[in-house]
């Protein structure tokens, strides 16, 4: 399975048709495994490709992606937002189709998944003017946010600050 899934890392990055039936595949082989469903989430929001906010989105509706769960959550939304800041960042303006703050629970009960995906817009100010426009309304709008984590709130007013 490590060789099989590095393999599709490699193939997650080349627009083929070849890619989309890999993934199919793969998921269908280890769709009882949880944490090689996280793997299998990751490197796609890791892809390289254009299309990748697309394709974030679209597994946000996925069967197997769970709000409610910190880890699926980490591990697209997550990765998304921390690990593919080309894709992350160059989203078109004059509206950020995909935040990651938006895709992860609000629950006071979890906070951790707020907190971790609002993290990658405190780097607003090293963007161009449009995003940093769409960054900072985001982050003004997690902190307006009722029943806020603690923690939370403090990342995202000194991100603001």
């Amino acid at each position: 399975m490590t060789d099989v899934l590095a393999a599709l890392m490699v193939l997650a990055d080349l627009d083929r048709p070849e890619r989309d039936m890999a993934l199919a595949r793969f998921y269908g082989l280890w769709s009882h495994d949880e944490l090689v469903i996280d793997k299998w989430f990751a490197l796609q929001a890791r892809s390289s490709l254009p299309a990748t906010p697309d394709r974030v989105r679209e597994l946000t509706r996925h069967p197997a992606f769970e709000r409610q769960e910190p880890k699926r959550v980490r591990a697209l939304v997550g990765t998304f937002a921390q690990a593919n800041h080309c894709a992350f960042t160059m989203q078109a303006a004059p509206a950020m189709p995909f935040s990651p703050t938006r895709s992860s629970p609000s629950s006071p009960i979890n906070p951790r998944p707020r907190r971790a995906s609002s993290k990658p817009l405190g780097s607003w100010h090293r963007h161009d003017p449009a995003h940093q426009t769409l960054m900072r309304r985001e982050l003004e709008r997690v902190l307006a946010t009722p029943e806020l984590s603690k923690n939370t709130y403090e990342m995202v007013s000194k991100s603001l600050a």
